[in-house]
C-alpha cells in the first residue's frame, strides 16, 4: 500500500514548501526517520543565572548539528532575587509554546496555499509563587493556566485562517507536552 503523497506547492510565507512536502512524503514512507532527540546543555553562572547551549541532536537516523551552536540564558528579575540577565525559565517555556504554534501556522498555511500577511501570538501564563517558594503545598509550582491568543491575517476567509491555528495547536509538540504531560527523569552525579 502506497503512503498518501501530498501535491507539491511553491515556496510560500518564507517556508520551503516543496521541501516540507517532500519531507512529509519521505517520512511517511520510512517512519523510522521520524525519531528525533533534541538536547539542551545548561551550566550555572552565578545566582539564578545560567546558560544553555543547543548544538547537536539526533534525527533522520543520524547525529546532526545545527549550523552553529545556539545559546539561551536564563535568570530571574531582581524582584525574584536574580540579576535580570535574561528571561526566566517559565518565560522561555511560553516562548517555546509561541514559537512552536507560530511555526505550525506558517507551515500549514504554506502547505494549504494560504498567503499570510500578518500573524501575532501572545502567550500569558499565570503562576502563584507560594508553590515554588514552599509557602503552600496546596498551590502548584508551575503555571496555573496559560492563555494563547492569535491575530492572523491572510488571503483566505476567516474560517480558513482559524483552521490554521487550530491545526497548529493540534500538531504542536510543545502544546502536547504542556497539556498531556511527559515523563521526566532526573539523574544526579555528585563530584567531590
Amino acid at each position: 500500500m502506497q503512503p498518501n503523497t501530498k501535491p507539491a506547492r511553491l515556496p510560500l510565507n518564507g517556508v520551503d514548501t516543496p521541501n516540507l512536502m517532500a519531507t512529509i512524503n519521505f517520512v511517511a514512507g520510512q517512519p523510522e526517520l521520524a525519531k528525533f532527540q533534541f538536547r539542551a546543555h545548561n551550566e550555572w553562572i552565578e545566582g539564578t543565572h545560567s546558560k544553555t547551549v543547543m548544538n547537536g541532536f539526533f534525527g533522520a537516523g543520524n547525529e546532526q548539528k545545527h549550523e552553529k551552536p545556539h545559546y539561551a540564558d536564563a535568570d530571574h528579575p531582581a524582584i525574584l532575587c536574580g540579576a535580570d540577565n535574561a528571561p526566566t525559565p517559565v518565560e522561555w517555556l511560553l516562548h517555546g509554546l509561541a514559537g512552536c504554534l507560530m511555526a505550525g501556522v506558517a507551515n500549514i498555511a504554506a502547505a494549504r496555499g494560504i498567503k499570510l500577511t500578518r500573524v501575532k501570538c501572545s502567550v500569558d501564563g499565570d503562576i502563584d509563587l507560594r508553590g515554588i517558594l514552599g509557602i503552600s503545598d496546596e498551590v502548584r509550582n508551575g503555571f496555573q493556566n496559560i492563555h494563547v491568543s492569535f491575530e492572523i491575517e491572510g488571503d483566505a476567509p476567516a474560517e480558513k485562517l482559524q483552521q490554521l491555528v487550530e491545526q497548529s495547536r493540534a500538531r504542536s509538540a510543545v502544546f502536547d507536552v504542556l497539556t498531556k504531560g511527559v515523563p521526566v527523569t532526573v539523574g544526579i552525579k555528585t563530584i567531590q
